[in-house]
């Protein structure tokens, strides 16, 4: 049964994790969805903000469940659109940061069904902040590069090593598994006392932060839950986490002994 609504699609950022965290443009956008398509990672708290008359469908891609593939999701958007009208597309983070937006709104554009986009809190730049760590300081960062670990492929992206070579803090998403890899990596280029922190379940109430230099990366390997998600920053700047400088005191009394 087609809808008597204009199809129309709405990709919309809902943030780093935290139910609080989205935009309030963002969740009004929500309330006026007549389907709702979200992510994993998407907040359980706030889907049920939602009236529950409004359909929510699951479309998410996790590493060793049931995921749907991007063609999948892409039908789906907008087999919706015109089956109910008002498609929301709720994306973790920013829609436009390693999101796949951009696939989706050529797919979707290309029936003649129009596009808008909401922006989200990215949860590179949230997530560090959350746990009190800076992407820039004066005098110890002035920029910052935001990649994921590795290509399609499964190699190592060249940023990583361009950026690896830089002064730069990198924040790399979806390479909780690649870790001892990553730092390996990193590690040719910069200290193995360059600083470490590995962030999961950014800004929820079980978030947990790994911190580390990286010449100690492999003791640090059996507290990760690599079944997780994570944000891997690497930098001078993990430094201002509490937990880093802690650790740093107990490593210099140590070696004392």
């Amino acid at each position: 049964m087609m809808s008597s609504k204009k199809p129309k699609v709405s990709l919309v950022g809902a943030g780093p994790g935290s139910s609080d965290l989205i935009t309030r443009r963002g969740f009004k956008v929500m309330q006026e969805a007549s389907v709702i398509l979200y992510d994993a990672l998407i907040s359980e708290e706030l889907l049920n903000e939602i009236d529950k008359s409004i359909p929510k469908i699951y479309v998410g891609k996790r590493c060793g469940e049931h995921s749907f593939t991007q063609d999948d999701i892409n039908k789906l958007i907008v087999e919706n659109a015109y089956l109910y009208g008002h498609v929301v597309r709720l994306k973790g983070g920013d829609p436009f940061v390693f999101g796949r937006a951009s696939e989706e709104i050529e797919y979707v554009e290309s029936f003649g069904i129009p596009v808008t986009v909401v922006p989200g809190i990215s949860s590179a730049i949230a997530v560090p902040a959350s746990q009190g760590i800076p992407v820039t300081r004066r005098g110890i960062s002035s920029s910052f590069w935001v990649m994921t670990a590795t290509k399609k492929d499964g190699s190592f992206s060249q940023d990583l090593k361009l950026a690896a070579q830089s002064s730069a803090t990198l924040v790399i998403l979806m390479g909780v598994r690649k870790f001892n890899d990553i730092a390996a990596e990193v590690s040719k280029y910069r200290k193995t006392t360059t600083p470490f922190a590995i962030i999961q379940n950014g800004t929820l109430e079980k978030e947990t932060c790994i911190t580390g230099v990286l010449s100690n990366t492999t003791k640090k390997l059996h507290l990760i839950n690599t079944s997780l998600p994570g944000i891997i920053v690497i930098g001078d700047v993990v430094a201002e986490h509490p937990s880093f400088f802690e650790e740093e005191l107990q490593r210099v009394l140590n070696s004392n002994l």
